[in-house]
């Protein structure tokens, strides 16, 4: 039985990590296009969004919709911004980031399991 997103606990670590996700489809979609005239880099934003409805004490879904955005990266001379150094960065960091909150889920629901009864 998983106790994932039972409750607000479960239900923010799960939309961070939906937002991972879509940072890293997106950090993916910046790279392919490295090389494509006129392609702009985007972004994707959902800490401020996961902060606030922390801080209310209240998640729905609408509140913690995550927002992808162009960058600020200046262009260059084939007008694409993509920055492959930025890009490789934020992948590495998101990844980092990806398997903390997979593990904070993991652990939690094994925990969760483990006071409901069941085996760890």
């Amino acid at each position: 039985m998983s106790f994932a997103a039972s409750d607000a606990v479960g239900f923010v670590l799960h939309s961070a990590i939906n937002g991972l996700s879509q940072r890293q489809q997106v950090i993916a979609d910046n790279i392919a296009n490295v090389d494509t005239p006129g392609f702009r880099a985007r972004s994707v934003e959902f800490e401020s969004a996961l902060s606030s409805a922390i801080e209310r004490g209240r998640a729905t879904t609408s509140d913690l919709t995550a927002t992808v955005a162009a960058t600020g990266t200046p262009v260059g001379a084939n007008d694409n911004n993509v920055d492959l150094r930025k890009e490789s960065i934020a992948a590495i960091q998101t990844q980092y980031q990806y398997q903390i909150m997979g593990r904070a889920i993991s652990d939690r629901d094994s925990r969760l399991n483990m006071m409901a009864g069941g085996a760890a």
